[in-house]
């Protein structure tokens, strides 16, 4: 709720501050004293468009600020949200200067107007002849419905598997749409595993296959280098072999006489034995080495698969080309899973809306039940404030799919006239019968659902008497739940005050200045016969606004 709205600099008013009671706040004053300058400065915290010209000292901004108890409006989210410190106690700030720049703070904090907005919006809801009404809104024709059906409990259960449903039809339509555009990229997926496998690629068979086609490709060279050494080793009359051997037995005959030659004997004897191991192997391999031109062909075959799949790839390697394969068949399987996940989903929607269907017809039934007492209470209502003709209807029609808030969609249809033709209420309702409306429609509700604080300007227009009087009753019953202020013409209204302000004007250094000042209990007699007659007021006139402030 509004503590106090501190306005500097602004219009006629150089600077003042109005502090409001948590009920009824009556404020009143002589015509033109600047009553609606008020609403207009609170208008600057709730977001609306500044104007130089408003400034009462042109050189000097205009600061207004708003003090809010914010403990009841569940705003820790918001604040959160918008990485903004919460504080049980807030403070909206406006500031325009006289270059024509605007700005505005919450808590201190710089934030643009739409944020500002947001915020205010929630914490004042402000009634003015013409101005939109939130009775305009069909979420709030709805929120009074379900909170005269008492919907609260079944509604929440249905707003969590609403959100539930969402989030599972949000990745139900994402997986949808990835799975259309995936169709052409899994076809190309599989046309490039179709390369990988058919090419059915081993690890390290690239170097295998290259150094098996430098062996065959010069078979020739090698089978006579081989054979020679083979020959020089072991097979011409001077052999190698044959010489070392007689050279060992030659040392072995003289081992006998020093350790030492012992040792050299077992070394050279030792050289031997590997020498003539060396031969036998350059013997099998010269008699295995063939020329084998198929086999030189099947291997460059391969070899062309694997260059071409390279290059194709920008691969340096086999490995790299295994490891690119494995990452297309992890995508192809994603693509798989994608398709199973569509109708694990599908299934799983389908049976979230059905049982959504059941809770939104239990909240139907609970709202159409509700509706023809509301309807009566209004009328007889809105009857008691000179509004006798005045029919509201309510009509809800079922929608095709699950909404936030279930399936209807309401509309309050309303006429003020005699024999008037049913229509929308932004259609048919003046700002006068508009604001009565809401009045009695918010007052039916008061007790159910969190309002902010409820401001209205010249609600009263057009009535007088016993009408204004019960339209007082109304205000007063309103603000035990809710903080309520009024701007006000009306006596009868004025009287049911917690706290009651006049708006006055006064002239100093030749300009005319608004003021504002808490009434006292006899000012408030002297200011209510003033408005039931004339200024001074008549004897008669205090006497009957004494009565009317006793009836309080």
């Amino acid at each position: 709720m509004i503590r106090s709205l501190y306005i500097q600099n602004y219009a006629i008013i150089d600077e003042l501050s109005i502090h409001f009671s948590d009920g009824l706040t009556i404020i009143t004053g002589e015509t033109g004293a600047g009553k609606s300058i008020l609403l207009g400065a609170l208008g600057l915290i709730m977001g609306k468009r500044a104007d130089t010209k408003a400034l009462y000292n042109e050189g000097e901004k205009c600061l207004v600020e708003g003090y809010f108890d914010v403990r009841s409006y569940d705003l820790k989210e918001f604040f959160r949200a918008n990485d903004l410190d919460y504080d049980e106690e807030v403070i909206l700030r406006r500031e325009i200067l006289p270059s024509g720049k605007s700005r505005a703070f919450i808590n201190d904090t710089p934030v643009n107007l739409n944020l500002l907005q947001e915020l205010s919006n929630a914490l004042i809801d402000l009634h003015q002849q013409f101005d939109s009404h939130d009775i305009h809104n069909v979420s709030f024709q709805l929120r009074m419905l379900d909170a005269l059906a008492a919907n609260k409990p079944l509604l929440l259960e249905y707003q969590e598997h609403y959100r539930a449903f969402q989030a599972d039809q949000h990745r139900l339509n994402e997986l949808t749409l990835r799975d259309r555009n995936a169709a052409k990229e899994s076809e190309f997926i599989q046309f490039q595993l179709k390369e990988f496998r058919d090419a059915n690629l081993q690890t390290g068979e690239q170097e295998i296959l290259e150094e098996e086609l430098a062996r065959l490709t010069n078979a020739e060279e090698i089978k006579r280098t081989l054979g020679a050494v083979f020959n020089y080793l072991s097979e011409d009359e001077q052999s190698v072999l044959g010489q070392l051997q007689q050279m060992v037995i030659s040392v072995g005959g003289i081992r006998k006489y020093a350790a030492s030659i012992g040792e050299l004997h077992q070394r050279f004897q030792g050289l031997l034995y590997e020498l003539q191991d060396l031969s036998k192997e350059f013997e099998r391999q010269a008699e295995e080495t063939e020329f084998d031109p198929q086999r030189i062909q099947e291997i460059q075959q391969r070899l062309d698969i694997i260059y071409r799949l390279q290059n194709k790839n920008q691969c340096p390697d086999v490995e790299a080309l295994l490891e690119l394969q494995r990452n297309l068949e992890t995508q192809l399987q994603a693509f798989e899973d994608i398709s199973g996940e569509i109708v694990r989903l599908q299934q799983k929607v389908a049976e979230a809306e059905t049982r959504l269907q059941a809770l939104a017809a239990r909240l139907s039934e609970r709202r159409k039940s509700v509706i023809p007492g509301f309807e009566t209470q209004v009328q007889d209502m809105l009857s008691n404030l000179a509004m006798e003709y005045s029919r509201l209807q309510v009509e809800v029609r079922p929608m095709d799919h699950p909404g936030p808030t279930g399936m209807d969609e309401v509309n309050y249809l309303f006429t003020a006239n005699k024999g008037g033709r049913l229509a929308s209420i932004r259609d048919v309702a003046s700002g006068g019968e508009l604001s009565r409306l809401t009045l009695v429609t918010k007052s039916l509700v008061a007790s159910a659902i969190p309002l902010p604080t409820l401001i209205f300007d010249e609600i009263d227009s057009g009535i007088s008497g016993d009408v204004a009087l019960k339209m007082g009753r109304i205000l007063r019953s309103l603000s035990n739940q809710h903080q309520v202020v009024v701007i006000t013409h009306s006596p009868q209204v004025a009287s049911r005050a917690d706290t009651h302000y006049f708006v006055y004007k006064q002239v100093r250094d030749d300009r005319t200045v608004t003021g504002v000042r808490l009434l006292s209990d006899d000012e408030r007699v002297t200011s209510i016969a003033t408005m039931l007659s004339q200024n001074p007021p008549s004897e008669s006139a205090i006497r009957n606004a004494k009565e009317l402030l006793a009836g309080y």
